[in-house]
């Protein structure tokens, strides 16, 4: 009931955003109808406060996401089912080698999205089983990140939560997928986390400048390498 009550008010405050979906390479942003002429699958990586942003700036298509094994990780599986998500539960404290199986096998069929800065943070710190799923699966990770001209922001015990406020523009974009060699040891999956973890801060920054430009009126422009996906 609760998980009913908060979907239907999120998605009738998403109605009201301005919604602007950004892409580097066209089909790479996991909403229906945008895959058309790229079928492969990604691992979407997310920061944890962007997360509902992710979910309710498009009806995403054909996506599984890990969800943490704690009691927080239950109402999101529900509200990921409501919502046509499929969940992997599991984390690297819990259940963290069932969640890897599973997820190599919904990687088959899935997009997969994780946040690899949760369930405890530190924010914005890359983990490195995201890394770990791409070398073994094949898959590209696709950076995402989101940003809301005027949001509300709820702090939790180690990050925030953003969510929009009514009718302000919202922009949620990808960059480029980066592919991961196969088979790679714990220490060589190390320099391609910090790659990751660079490149969502990068493109952290280009949204801002690109939603909140009073706040870079001083520094050079770096929004050219977004483009607006159809």
């Amino acid at each position: 009931m609760v998980a009913s009550f908060c979907v239907l008010t999120l998605k009738l405050l998403y109605a009201t955003c301005r919604i602007e979906r950004c892409e580097k390479i066209p089909g790479t942003t996991p909403y229906a109808g945008n895959y058309k002429d790229r079928p492969e699958r990604f691992l979407y990586c997310i920061w944890h406060d962007i997360l509902l942003m992710a979910i309710f700036c498009g009806k995403p298509e054909h996506m599984a996401a890990l969800v943490s094994r704690h009691q927080d990780g239950s109402y999101l599986a529900d509200l990921l089912k409501m919502v046509g998500l499929v969940p992997i539960r599991g984390s690297s404290s819990k259940g963290g080698s069932q969640a890897v199986r599973k997820c190599l096998e919904a990687a088959a069929a899935y997009h997969i999205s994780i946040t690899p800065d949760g369930p405890r943070g530190p924010r914005h710190k890359m983990k490195h089983g995201i890394v770990y799923l791409a070398s073994q699966s094949g898959r590209g990770i696709v950076p995402v990140t989101s940003r809301a001209r005027q949001y509300w922001r709820i702090q939790g015990k180690w990050t925030d939560m953003l969510i929009p406020k009514p009718f302000t523009k919202v922009v949620i974009a990808t960059d480029d997928p980066i592919f991961v060699p196969p088979n790679l040891s714990s220490q060589q999956l190390e320099p391609y986390v910090k790659q990751i973890e660079q490149t969502m801060h990068s493109l952290e920054e280009r949204i801002d400048r690109l939603v909140h430009p009073e706040n870079w009126v001083d520094t050079p422009d770096a929004t050219a390498p977004i483009s607006r996906a159809a």
